[in-house]
């Protein structure tokens, strides 16, 4: 006791050291236990991905505006009231709908009096036709009869017809734009209804450089994009191919017809247009893959737990692919994550194995001109 309290710095001291080491110990064989656990499992934990078939494809790109299949202002044939409407904003109709009625009190009238004058002349008729089969009439008086009964008929189905143009109907089946008139309201000829657009299909304009025009030919794939509806493809196909060059601009006009089922698409939509040009499978790995060195490409692979290095020859590219022309072949792991810590011959152990894609889009893009 009279040690300590002589030397109480040196037993302090003392203390301190012999807590330093043991928290050394303790770190030290932490770290043995955490490497230990990391041999066991591989030294470096990589993803790999297998060499596969990927869709690579040239196209044309251009701007495009949206048309109805069909299309019409909604007018009045005369002129003349509108006694009832029978239809509101943006309601869907089929074609021979009726749309507006306009008035017809003085055309039924004449309907009325056309249809006894057919009834008397048919009688007329019937009754010197069995005068001559009696031979107590001649034959030009039965042929007078009979122009008069023709002439009636004729005149009946006159006003049919003028009742008929004071309904209005709907020409096509498709969807109405907004209602511009009203019970009471006048009509003429040139005041319009409303608007009929048929919307089942989309014709879609655009136009490419005339440099492409030998490759373009009805039927080829079109992909159309909105803006109003993020990564939705809309799919079509060349309907027909302009007969003219513009002088101007030196682009050909190009139709495509795009399915509508679900009526999203609306007339005068600008939308962008990939014309496919060509689609063709080749072997590819992600990009992420790819280890450049000087002018070489190499791409580390997988084999028997071991990182090999192998050089390869490399075609095309999409957004995060590369065509593999040589070097290697389908179903061979690279590795896609933990390059960092590769080098050849190095042990590894697969923590994931990623799916590679089979479609691209985006290879061989051309821009051409809007439409």
């Amino acid at each position: 006791m009279s040690y300590i309290r002589q030397h109480p710095l040196l037993i302090a001291f003392v203390l301190v050291a012999a807590g330093i080491s043991v928290w050394f110990a303790q770190t030290y064989t932490a770290n043995q236990k955490q490497t230990a656990q990391g041999r066991g499992a591989g030294d470096v934990l990589v993803v790999v991905a297998a060499v596969a078939p990927h869709s690579f494809v040239d196209q044309v790109e251009s701007i495009g505006t949206a048309l109805a299949n069909e299309s019409v202002d909604i007018t009045a044939k005369v002129t003349e009231t509108v006694t009832r409407v029978n239809f509101e904003d943006g309601m869907y109709v089929v074609a021979g709908d009726i749309l507006v009625e306009l008035t017809n009190a003085e055309e039924t009238a004449l309907l009325n009096e056309a249809k006894a004058n057919v009834d008397e002349a048919t009688r007329q008729f019937a009754r010197v036709q069995n005068l001559i089969d009696q031979k107590l009439a001649a034959q030009t008086q039965l042929d007078v009869e009979r122009n008069r009964m023709q002439t009636a008929q004729a005149r009946l189905e006159g006003i049919i017809a003028r009742l008929d143009d004071r309904l209005i109907r709907a020409p096509f089946s498709g969807m109405l734009g907004f209602r511009n008139i009203s019970p009471g309201t006048l009509l003429s000829p040139n005041t319009p209804l409303t608007t009929l657009d048929d919307i089942s299909s989309i014709k879609l304009d655009f136009s490419i450089p005339e440099s492409y025009l030998a490759s373009i030919k009805s039927g080829q794939e079109v992909l159309a994009l909105s803006i109003a509806y993020p990564g939705q493809t809309f799919v079509g196909e060349v309907a027909t191919v302009g007969s003219r060059i513009d002088p101007i601009t030196r682009t050909v006009k190009i139709r495509a017809k795009l399915g509508n089922d679900d009526l999203l698409l609306r007339p005068g939509m600008l939308l962008t247009v990939r014309l496919i040009q060509e689609r063709q499978a080749f072997l590819a790995i992600p990009e992420s893959a790819v280890v450049p060195i000087q002018n070489q490409l190499f791409a580390y692979l997988v084999e028997e737990g071991k990182a090999e290095r192998r050089e390869f020859f490399a075609g095309r590219r999409t957004p995060g692919f590369v065509e593999v022309i040589s070097g290697l072949i389908a179903g061979d792991s690279v590795i896609t994550e933990g390059l960092i810590k590769i080098r050849p011959g190095s042990s590894v152990r697969i923590k994931q194995e990623t799916p590679v894609s089979s479609d691209a889009i985006g290879v061989g893009l051309k821009t051409a001109g809007g439409s």
